[in-house]
């Protein structure tokens, strides 16, 4: 059996209704987790991209690339290469922060580049972007001081210099 990792499967799609619904049907008939998913306009307004983080093998991957490229409604579909690709995600996270807390939680938002984007009497909200390894650190080191909530967005990707995922002819190494 293959090793279990994470993809990151990005497609552009019709920018229409059901199609959300069509490709996460995809996954749960399968009985496949969906780790994370972002969907959202592009600028072209006919088509939206979606990113979708699938925790598998390469079996998996191979599985629901084929079966995505099948439905109507995906113009151009690919498996993203970490190392051609910029990673990001936003973090909104509400701690314990009192008057002896705050100024520690000041240090660590300039060392990571968050903002204070709230502050009450007893909390601060700070909101963080980056690659989903910057966030979960940031995370680690602000769990001391108490975390009260906190929601991250799911994972958005787009390859580095001037490839674009319209211009995808093929699959890359995960499809034959």
């Amino acid at each position: 059996m293959d090793e279990v990792k994470k993809y990151t499967i990005s497609a552009l799609v019709s920018n229409r209704s059901g199609v959300l619904t069509r490709i996460s049907g995809l996954f749960s008939r399968r009985g496949y987790n969906i780790e994370s998913l972002t969907v959202c306009e592009t600028e072209d307004a006919e088509l939206s991209r979606m990113t979708v983080i699938l925790k598998g093998d390469e079996y998996m991957l191979t599985q629901m690339i084929r079966q995505m490229d099948k439905l109507e409604d995906v113009k151009k579909i690919g498996c993203a290469n970490e190392l051609d690709c910029v990673y990001r995600q936003l973090l909104l996270v509400k701690v314990k922060a009192d008057a002896e807390a705050r100024s520690q939680l000041a240090l660590i938002k300039e060392i990571y580049k968050a903002k204070i984007v709230d502050l009450s009497i007893d909390t601060m909200i700070l909101e963080l972007t980056g690659d989903p390894e910057k966030l979960d650190a940031f995370i680690r080191v602000t769990e001391p001081y108490g975390i009260l909530e906190m929601q991250r967005t799911g994972v958005t990707v787009l390859a580095r210099g001037a490839h674009t995922l319209k211009d995808r002819d093929c699959y890359g190494d995960h499809i034959n």
